[in-house]
């Protein structure tokens, strides 16, 4: 939240981007609603600016702990810095009120002690902490997918949405008149079910294809014949469900060509000084672009493998459609 505007730049390719605007002017917000009361005690703690009021705010983001009952700062646990792959995680005893690390290793004298503060991507540990990993197992991505309003069935697939929508998921928020935003893991393995991408995501890309009324009818029926939620299954029409995938595929191709140009013109900036805040920052935009470059990479790994073989089961009419998305 202190970095300046050219600063954020660097990151403007990534949804963290939008995060930090808002979270800025959430706080901005905050302050002036506490302004009022602030000046009440001016000659006791003197004349708080928004500055102070953000840094204050940043300390308790980044050193606090959640519990049951709140949140709370616990003394000698934020000492402890994060690895994202330890087993050691802060324990709370809400009835003995006490806290516990228990370490996941044998140490040597001397050596770092280091916890996991949660299952974190980078863009997390950016906002909350103020550093990222190289390499973070747990980045995601967290797209933007919207109904076009040139769409001719925009009006009866809004209302389909608005009545058929799934229950509300931590894969699918955010839904407002036409638009879903959704976050996408690593998926471990082409060959695999796609466990990264999330089934409301690939739903969501199929009410978007439809071209008929008669196939947005079909798809409400079908929801109504199994579990209630709506384009859960794969689309009865082979093309249909390639084409489906298809535009998902066109989409995170266009997202990974997006964070590697800002990439590349990030790599080319010269540093004067490696330690230098600028520096700093701009390894912290390096990694967390490349995390999610390499998130999006793996699900179009995914989608191009589950395309070819509804393609070859469909008698490799569609092959066209994946090579058109690529």
């Amino acid at each position: 939240m202190f970095w300046s505007e050219e600063e954020l730049t660097m990151v403007r390719a990534s949804s963290i981007y939008q995060e930090i605007i808002d979270q800025k002017a959430h706080l901005e917000k905050e302050f002036l609603a506490l302004k009022p009361v602030l000046d009440r005690w001016h000659q006791n703690i003197g004349d708080i600016k928004l500055e102070d009021f953000m840094y204050a705010c940043a300390l308790i983001i980044s050193r606090a702990w959640r519990t049951s009952k709140g949140i709370s700062l616990i003394p000698f646990a934020d000492f402890l810095n994060h690895d994202g792959i330890s087993e050691a995680v802060l324990l709370s005893d809400d009835i003995k009120e006490t806290s516990e690390v228990i370490a996941d290793r044998d140490y040597a004298v001397g050596e770092q002690v280091l916890i996991r503060y949660g299952k974190f991507p980078n863009a997390t540990l950016m906002l909350d902490f103020g550093f990222t990993h190289p390499y973070n197992i747990h980045d995601q991505v967290q797209i933007w997918m919207d109904l076009p309003k040139h769409d001719p069935l925009y009006s009866s697939k809004l209302g389909i949405l608005a009545k058929h929508w799934f229950p509300s998921s931590p894969e699918a928020n955010d839904l407002n008149s036409s638009g879903c935003s959704f976050l996408i893991r690593e998926v471990k393995s082409p060959k695999a079910k796609g466990k990264g991408i999330p089934q409301a995501l690939r739903a969501y890309t199929r009410i978007l294809s439809i071209t008929s009324h008669e196939e947005l009818e079909a798809l409400v029926i079908e929801a109504a014949e199994n579990d209630g939620r709506l384009a859960r299954l794969p689309l009865r029409n082979t093309e249909s469900e390639i084409h489906a995938h298809s535009i998902l595929l066109s989409q995170f191709t266009h997202l990974i060509q997006e964070r590697d140009a800002a990439v590349k013109v990030l790599e080319s900036m010269s540093s004067l000084d490696a330690i230098s805040r600028v520096a700093i920052r701009k390894k912290m935009a390096i990694d967390l672009l490349n995390g999610e470059i390499r998130v999006l990479r793996s699900a179009c790994a995914w989608l191009t493998n589950y395309c070819a073989n509804l393609s070859a089961c469909n008698g490799g009419e569609n092959i066209r459609r994946i090579n058109t998305a690529l």
